[in-house]
């Protein structure tokens, strides 16, 4: 078999900004809180939680009643909301931020769109994930004020019970790792729906992110097997894994070298192994080499 690993896959600019933070503030304190699994990869979490770094959630923050003292808390690259950063800094600790700036610009338009509709009844719609961190961010800069939907289903009920009045000037955004061709389609049928009112749709999928979609269909078609190497919990690597599925039939999905089955390779095959922007690269050539190692 041959086997070559996506040169284009492996971590967004985001994520090595995150953890090469992580990693400089541990080579000299060994031990730094996270707000949040710093990247959805299970391979790479553990090698981090191996040097020092402790993972919390905002109930942790919650439910701390004593003050911390010399402790630092990394806010990951999804971003948070205003009221986590008074309470971390309420506990007594210090905060680095690692914020995408992708998703820190985002938040600012949020912010400004918010200004703008909200003296004349408009409404902000976000085309993202329910639950998901950055959405979450992205909600809690302006209390809540966003009406987030991940369906053109969704959007359709919104539409059909009034709780989207589109006799009114909306602003619509979108989630930086969604889908474009999602979000064309969210847009378009808003678009169809407005009666006298303003709809302004702002561009705001990470490039980084759209492009990849393109990419991984290409370099799918070129290999006869394709492996995508992802967290489990990654969404944007479930996407990523069903584009590459959708041009390349034999795809498997797994999170580290251990899921790999022999069955699932032809001695002529020319497999590909790629990952998503939370993939780290090593765990890439890990798995090119479990592959080959299988012949």
């Amino acid at each position: 078999m041959q086997v070559e690993i996506d040169k284009n896959s492996g971590f967004c600019g985001g994520v090595i900004r995150a953890i090469g933070t992580a990693e400089r503030h541990l080579d000299v304190t060994g031990r730094l809180f996270s707000l949040g699994a710093i990247v959805h990869n299970e391979e790479e979490l553990g090698r981090l939680e191996a040097r020092g770094l402790v993972t919390i959630n905002t109930e942790d923050l919650g439910q701390m009643q004593e003050p911390v003292s010399g402790e630092t808390l990394l806010i990951r690259a999804h971003g948070e909301p205003p009221q986590v950063y008074e309470r971390a800094r309420e506990l007594g600790f210090e905060l680095v931020d690692c914020t995408c700036p992708v998703v820190l610009g985002l938040q600012k338009k949020i912010r400004e769109a918010h200004a703008r509709l909200s003296g004349k009844g408009g409404q902000i719609v976000l085309f993202g994930k329910i639950g998901h961190p950055e959405v979450l961010g992205l909600v809690g800069q302006v209390d809540g004020g966003v009406l987030v939907v991940e369906t053109l289903e969704q959007l359709q009920e919104k539409l059909s019970d009034g709780s989207l009045r589109t006799d009114r000037d909306i602003e619509l955004f979108s989630q930086t790792t969604m889908s474009p061709d999602g979000y064309a389609e969210i847009r378009e049928l808003l678009a169809g729906a407005m009666h006298g009112a303003t709809l302004e749709v702002h561009d705001t999928i990470c490039r980084q992110v759209a492009s990849r979609r393109q990419e991984l269909s290409d370099f799918a078609r070129l290999h006869d097997a394709v492996v995508f190497v992802s967290g489990k919990d990654s969404s944007n690597g479930k996407v990523l894994c069903e584009r590459c599925r959708s041009a390349n039939i034999r795809t498997w999905h797994v999170g580290s070298a251990a899921e790999l089955r022999r069955e699932w390779f032809r001695p002529e095959d020319r497999v590909g192994v790629c990952g998503a922007t939370s993939t780290p690269g090593w765990l890439l050539e890990e798995v090119a080499q479990a592959i080959k190692n299988l012949q």
